[in-house]
């Protein structure tokens, strides 16, 4: 039997129920997947209209595996713990008092630097598989120009993170209209008719899987933050306002391109069905079969410090490097470079 570690529920009407020692999900008595809990790491509740159990629950949070509710737009809206998992007080402290001083100056440069790099480097892949071609030359020179943006970022100067963050911004900002710019010019097919990067709302094909796969990652990325024993709303770049999330916001700059960009783009160069109601939301067996392709890349080796993990293991690894930073443990905090 496949080890399923990222239980997906999305079935409208379906339901999350404990079994012996599995997980599965039911609707009308027919089983449409199953887990055991032994290797089950999280479980992801992605439509409404979906039920778990309050035995699903309490196995769960027995065990360390975090409960996600995402809605049909990959919109995250709660999350599960179990209590003895956001119990480390010290590494808290210190976050919170590294706002206030050089480590939160520290810290929010390098998750824009992360961000702009890795920018870069996806133009730079991109290009390496349009060798020879003017579309590949266009996607170099661009990627060249997101880059410029991170020497910008090296003269930023100030006493907290408060006073350097609209330079900050504006910079990230400046870099992902030219990202953009290249990924709609260069990369994606004319038949999307791709207009732009738009957030939440957006309604064309691209920008919805975009929106539902970050959705996916954010919890991902939360999940790594609770388990370095991070608070996940104490953010450095993100203003803090009450229930956002502001560090996982932060994180996940570094690995939206690699995680999800990637995945989007390859999709929809081999011309990927996009099924959306009259409102435009995604179907449900678009959003299962998104869903798939993101959490298998998610399984994926990348290269990371001379040596090869899966994508998921390094989101952990630069959580807990946060961790370690904060506290003292460690004198600088390095942003994930993809490879190209």
């Amino acid at each position: 039997m496949t080890i399923v570690k990222h239980l997906i529920a999305d079935t409208f009407g379906s339901h999350v129920g404990k079994y012996s020692e599995r997980l599965k999900v039911t609707q009308k008595g027919e089983t449409l997947t199953q887990a055991p809990l032994l290797h089950l790491e999280a479980v992801s509740i992605l439509n409404m209209g979906v039920s778990i159990s309050a035995d699903a629950l309490e196995a769960c949070c027995e065990r360390g595996i975090p409960v996600f509710f995402v809605n049909s737009t990959g919109t995250p809206y709660a999350s599960v713990y179990s209590a003895g998992l956001v119990g480390t007080v010290i590494t808290r402290r210190e976050q919170l008092r590294a706002f206030d001083d050089w480590r939160g100056i520290h810290l929010g440069l390098a998750f824009a630097t992360g961000k702009i790099q890795n920018q870069a480097i996806t133009l730079k892949y991109l290009a390496k598989n349009r060798s020879d071609t003017p579309e590949g030359d266009e996607l170099r020179l661009y990627a060249a120009e997101v880059m410029d943006h991170i020497a910008w970022l090296e003269r930023l100067q100030g006493n907290t993170v408060d006073e350097i963050r609209p330079q900050l911004l504006a910079a990230e900002g400046n870099a992902a209209k030219v990202y953009w710019q290249a990924v709609g010019r260069y990369v994606l097919p004319e038949s999307y008719e791709w207009q732009g990067r738009e957030g939440r709302g957006a309604l064309d094909p691209i920008n919805s899987l975009l929106n539902y796969g970050y959705g996916i990652l954010y919890s991902q990325v939360e999940r790594v933050l609770v388990l370095a024993g991070l608070d996940p709303y104490a953010g450095f770049i993100h203003v803090d306002r009450p229930g956002k999330p502001s560090l996982v916001l932060d994180l996940i700059e570094e690995f939206l391109q690699v995680a999800v960009d990637r995945v989007v783009f390859g999709l929809a160069a081999r011309h990927f069905t996009v099924e959306q109601d009259e409102k435009g939301r995604l179907s449900e067996e678009t959003r299962r079969q998104f869903a798939t392709h993101i959490l298998d890349h998610l399984e994926s080796n990348v290269r990371y410090n001379g040596q090869r993990y899966p994508l998921c293991q390094v989101m952990q690894m630069q959580a807990r490097q946060i961790a370690s930073f904060v506290r003292g443990m460690e004198e600088a905090y390095q942003p994930f470079k993809a490879e190209w």
